[in-house]
């Protein structure tokens, strides 16, 4: 096999898909699945200037699923040699031959695969040497530690760039692969005043180059960010609006993503279960679907399974308008996919209101707390109940005015996501979800 990882393996690694695909119906398959997929990553870390770590990723893989009239087999190797192929095929044949049948199992329908594989612009390789990525790194920690002298300590700078390839093919007669790329800068800075130290951190993730913040942007983000908490106290329990910064409003949503994933559903073990057609969030919100985003961190053609992908609104006016679902889960439900299989694809989260500034935002609160890290796992996915720690900065007159460490915030999401208030203006595209901060109403806040 050639050395480059790019579009350019396609043809290649199509071929090993094929083969494959041919033992397994030589074999007596009903039906037949096949990924392959070759990656190659950079990454480094520096700390206090000097190198804690180079890493460096090449790998590739194959993974073959076979079904006999509903029963399941697979295995995977990183070898793609034909020998190797024909005793992997061999080896989920023999492992289907003794499993249960399912009657749900199998491939997504034909009707379903992607007729076409638009260029969604997700691959552009960044070549980077080991040597320049250990002198960005040490420019932006160092932008970092130059912030304030009371930035005594860093647990490093990171740069690091990843590329590869992925050929997906099943014996509905779909074969589609396309390359991707994605980089990414990190800094993490410790700052101490007296007995009082506190840990920050910004990062900036792309699929180009350019379009990561500047190294010294991270690194004073992360320094300012790391000074901002010092000082930070406890507040007393209380009653008050809670308002998450993006990259905490992410992790918000995410939770009701999980709740409208069709496992979640046909478990019955979801606080959302059967909401689809229910008011779930207040009327202003909307939740858009958008898988071609070009260069999107979450972007694709297609699924997991070669299921098109396609704009869907997944709340609108506040009513869900569906779950979540792979082929499986729509079979179980009585339902069809959603072409989600492997996860949800650029989630933008709107407001028919309109917008706000993180100014307005906090404006409008006026008084409360405005979370910019949580703590801890406390979220149940079949109560909805969910207490988890968090800190942030205490917010009076929509002014941030002092650092708060070391409080609980705790509510049931269904009341909480029924609570919301704003979305803000600021959104973070860094993830499968975008948002902006947001707005909840009084949520109780446990304290000294």
């Amino acid at each position: 096999m050639s050395q480059a990882v790019d579009a350019s393996r396609i043809p290649e690694l199509s071929g090993i898909v094929a083969f494959a695909l041919e033992q397994a119906r030589a074999a007596g398959a009903t039906q037949a699945e096949a990924d392959v997929s070759l990656r190659q990553g950079l990454g480094v870390t520096v700390r206090l200037g000097e190198v804690e770590t180079i890493e460096y990723q090449r790998d590739r893989g194959l993974g073959i699923t076979v079904y006999f009239n509903n029963a399941k087999g697979s295995a995977s190797s990183a070898d793609v040699s034909p020998g190797a192929v024909r005793d992997m095929v061999a080896k989920a044949c023999t492992i289907a031959r003794y499993t249960a049948r399912d009657p749900f199992a199998g491939l997504a329908d034909p009707v379903e695969m992607a007729r076409d594989v638009p260029d969604l612009d997700l691959y552009h390789p960044w070549e980077l040497t080991p040597e320049q990525a250990i002198e960005m790194a040490r420019a932006c920690e160092a932008a970092g530690l130059a912030v304030d002298q009371r930035l005594t300590n860093s647990e490093g700078a990171s740069v690091s760039t990843h590329r590869g390839v992925r050929v997906y093919g099943n014996s509905h007669g779909f074969l589609g692969g396309y390359p991707t790329s994605s980089h990414s800068i990190s800094c993490v800075l410790l700052a101490q005043d007296g007995e009082d130290m506190q840990r920050d951190y910004w990062y900036s993730t792309a699929r180009e180059r350019a379009g990561l913040e500047s190294l010294e942007q991270i690194g004073r983000r992360a320094g300012e960010r790391a000074i901002a908490r010092l000082g930070g106290r406890q507040i007393s329990t209380r009653k008050a609006p809670v308002a998450f910064a993006p990259d905490m409003a992410r992790e918000f949503f995410g939770h009701m993503i999980s709740a409208v994933r069709g496992t979640s559903q046909y478990r019955k073990a979801s606080f959302l279960l059967d909401a689809m057609g229910q008011q779930v969030l207040p009327r202003f919100v909307q939740m858009h679907e958008r898988p071609h985003l070009p260069r999107g961190m979450a972007s694709s053609p297609f699924d997991a399974e070669g299921v098109a992908t396609r704009d869907r609104e997944l709340v609108r006016d506040g009513v869900l308008q569906g779950y979540v679902l792979g082929s499986y889960s729509a079979r179980k439900l009585g339902l069809s996919t959603t072409g989600n299989a492997g996860g949800i694809h650029n989630l933008l989260v709107d407001s028919s209101d309109g917008l706000l500034s993180r100014e307005a935002l906090l404006a409008r609160m006026g008084t409360g707390l405005y979370v910019t890290e949580m703590l801890g796992q406390g979220v149940n996915g079949v109560t909805g109940d969910y207490s988890r720690g968090a800190s942030g900065f205490w917010v009076e007159g929509g002014q941030l005015v002092h650092p708060v460490h070391e409080v609980t915030v705790a509510g049931n999401l269904k009341d909480m996501y029924q609570g919301v208030l704003a979305v803000g203006s600021d959104v973070d595209r860094l993830g499968a979800i975008h948002t902006g901060s947001v707005l909840l109403g009084e949520v109780t806040i446990a304290g000294a």
